[in-house]
């Protein structure tokens, strides 16, 4: 996700991840979550019906009792603590006042009982049976989502249905269990591991879907209904509107461009084919045959799902191609490389915009490079001096969880800019080559898998206390 510094205090445009495409590369070996999904979208009631069969596989050396899905869409519901959005952003992101959805689960199969953690947000699916290791389960789920009326991952916006975790989502495995995280108002507090999707969606007939991947479109009683297909990605998500399309190819890859606002779509179709040409050069090559964008309603600037990336139709045109190149690198940090969001966001975060960087060295038609250093490094220079004025210790800690963070400008600091600046002084400490040596080792070991941040402090093993210097917030810059 993209926070853009030159509205953050006024209007952040919201990017939104879409999905659907092949495979992540080098994936794992393990077996994978399946999902099938049924849904189809009301309009006039802003509400998503859908049923869910998913097969959950025991990669864990443990016996598994209970499974847990996040139940994002009752992040918006009345009385969420915290609420999906902070105060400070909340008049742009809810366009037309406060309004509330919510997800409710209608029944559950495939265990021998299931309840609804309120608090956490969590539905809670206790088996038969044990689930032993290597053994795999199934579970179906019947639900109705209620969308608020909302310019955010998850909602309906001015002019798009934004269908980000729609779905009840299962948590990734660790450690013989579960990932645990909380709802958080920063940040994308979610741990997705490697899923294969079915997803049938059907729409009014007026309504054009945008998605990643193959989107087979047929027409029943009137309405449209879009069948996608994908394998080893990590969500599902779509953007419903009305859009025109603008297409290339780049690196023998298909990449879609669906807008309805931008008065420069070729410009911006030209940023998503430059910035996949430099990443695949520098990391690796691009995970999937085809890379879609999307054109939408979003309170930030932008947002990174498998294979699409959504950016918000609120950017001034001079911003479009750094949030695509931002939400690009995330298909390799963050998509690719899955990482632990909820609580090392710096991880993903501060190497997605340092690839911007990286990207305008490339290309300084883009921007310069030693000048989006300088600004990183001055903003946190500004944030540590006044925080110093209001208090005789400052906490840098960029190590911590979402819910530890005090507001949208310490989290944009501490995960974006500060990370900036670590991974620039990586670069100058280690020499181009060692750095670059680093980052394709971090890319091809974990790719398809979720690293732990000691895992990618592994890859940087000769630096490990200049890093953990940055992130236990020892050291002053």
């Amino acid at each position: 996700m993209r926070k853009n510094t030159a509205i953050f205090f006024v209007l952040v445009a919201v990017s939104f991840p879409f999905f659907l495409a092949t495979a992540c590369k080098n994936g794992g070996t393990e077996a994978r979550y399946e999902y099938e999904i049924q849904a189809e979208y009301f309009p006039e009631e802003r509400r998503l019906n859908g049923s869910m069969k998913v097969t959950v596989p025991n990669n864990t050396e443990s016996v598994i009792e209970e499974i847990p899905f996040a139940l994002y869409g009752n992040a918006f519901r009345e009385g969420a603590d915290p609420a999906p959005v902070s105060e400070l952003l909340s008049s742009a992101c809810y366009y037309d006042g406060i309004s509330y959805g919510g997800m409710e689960i209608q029944n559950v199969s495939g265990g021998k009982s299931w309840s609804v953690d309120e608090k956490k947000n969590v539905l809670t699916v206790s088996l038969d049976k044990p689930l032993y290791p290597d053994e795999s389960v199934t579970v179906s789920v019947g639900y109705s989502l209620t969308l608020a009326k909302v310019n955010h991952r998850l909602g309906a916006g001015e002019h798009c249905v934004n269908l980000s975790y729609f779905y009840p989502m299962l948590f990734a495995e660790k450690d013989g269990g579960f990932y645990e995280y909380a709802p958080a108002k920063y940040g994308e507090p979610f741990v997705l591991a490697g899923a294969d999707f079915k997803v049938s969606l059907t729409v009014p007939a007026e309504m054009k879907v945008a998605g990643g991947g193959k989107l087979e479109q047929t027409f029943k009683d009137g309405k449209t209904v879009y069948d996608c297909n994908a394998e080893n990605v990590r969500d599902a998500a779509f953007v419903l509107g009305d859009f025109s399309l603008a297409s290339a190819e780049q690196n023998g890859v298909r990449i879609d461009y669906y807008y309805f606002a931008d008065e420069a779509p070729d410009k911006t179709l030209k940023a998503a084919c430059d910035s996949l040409a430099a990443y695949s050069e520098l990391f690796g090559d691009y995970s999937y045959p085809r890379y879609a964008l999307a054109e939408t309603d979003l309170y930030l600037s932008g947002m990174e799902y498998s294979g699409f990336t959504a950016v918000s139709c609120l950017l001034r045109q001079e911003e479009r191609a750094s949030v695509v190149a931002h939400e690009t690198a995330h298909q390799w940090w963050c998509v690719s490389v899955g990482s632990d969001q909820a609580e090392c966001a710096w991880q993903d975060e501060g190497l997605a915009e340092y690839s911007v960087a990286l990207f305008y060295e490339k290309h300084p038609e883009y921007g310069n490079y030693r000048d989006l250093i300088a600004t990183s490094e001055n903003a946190y220079r500004d944030y540590y001096s006044v925080q110093s004025q209001l208090s005789k210790e400052v906490d840098t800690k960029m190590s911590r969880p979402l819910s530890e963070y005090s507001g949208d400008y310490e989290y944009r600091i501490l995960c974006y800019d500060k990370g900036v600046v670590l991974f620039d002084r990586l670069r100058e400490t280690m020499g181009d080559r060692r750095f670059f040596s680093a980052l394709d080792a971090y890319a091809a070991k974990y790719a398809g898998k979720v690293a732990a941040e000691s895992d990618l402090i592994g890859c940087f093993s000769s630096q490990e206390q200049l890093i953990l210097s940055f992130t236990e917030g020892r050291c002053v810059i």
